[in-house]
């Protein structure tokens, strides 16, 4: 009927995470930190800190710096962080396929990330990953204000943290076990939908826009 308001959905904002949910930066954040170790001179267990990719950077240099040099090699880090960590990383399988089934639905598709924003457009824009816009710098609950701001239904992400900044925003959290929290972490922490692998995102997409509930694939 004319003048009636249209009772559609809009298509929906989808946030993702960056580091171990659209890519594997473990490869290229190992060069780094050895990199680093060389050029300060200071044992950093390389491996170590790589299991354990999340928080921010500054979380896991306070293990191997003094605190009042932990900003100033943070800094020195991110800068030395495009020459040693760009090129040997990986985007996870899915990444491109996540992406692009939030574009063909009509929606948009932004990265909410604890990384220094310009390193991670270098990751993106070197994998050929575009998503319509990207937010640096945000950890866990902090990354609200940006799922907030663009109005995001959905953030997928792979670390508790990343379930307690959708819950935080009031969106839909739909957890990845692909980073070093387990799908039973991920469950625990309240996120609403556990992917085993970002490779199954557009399938319950797919599922979520026509409103067909995860648990009945087979009669839907």
């Amino acid at each position: 009927m004319a003048g009636m308001a249209s009772t559609t959905p809009l298509p929906p904002t989808v946030g993702f995470d960056l580091d171990m949910t659209l890519i594997d930066s473990r490869p290229g954040i190992r060069a780094c930190y050895l990199a680093l170790a060389e050029r300060t001179g200071t044992y950093i267990d390389a491996e170590l800190a790589v299991s354990r990719l999340g928080p921010p950077l500054g979380d896991e240099l306070i293990n191997w710096f003094p605190a009042e040099r932990v900003d100033e090699v943070a800094d020195l880090y991110r800068e030395m962080y495009p020459e040693y960590a760009i090129t040997p990383t990986p985007a996870l399988p899915g990444a491109r396929e996540a992406i692009a089934a939030v574009r063909e639905a009509g929606g948009r598709a932004i990265v909410v990330t604890a990384k220094y924003a310009p390193n991670a457009k270098l990751h993106l824009a070197h994998l050929g990953i575009e998503p319509d816009t990207v937010i640096g710098g945000l950890w866990a609950e902090q990354k609200a204000s940006a799922l907030r701001a663009h109005e995001a239904a959905v953030y997928v992400g792979d670390h508790v943290g990343d379930v307690r900044g959708a819950r935080t925003a009031g969106a839909l959290s739909v957890a990845v076990a692909s980073g070093p929290c387990d799908a039973a972490e991920l469950r625990a922490a309240g996120a609403d939908v556990v992917l085993t692998a970002l490779t199954e995102f557009p399938r319950w997409f797919s599922d979520y826009r026509t409103g067909c509930p995860s648990d009945s694939r087979p009669v839907c």
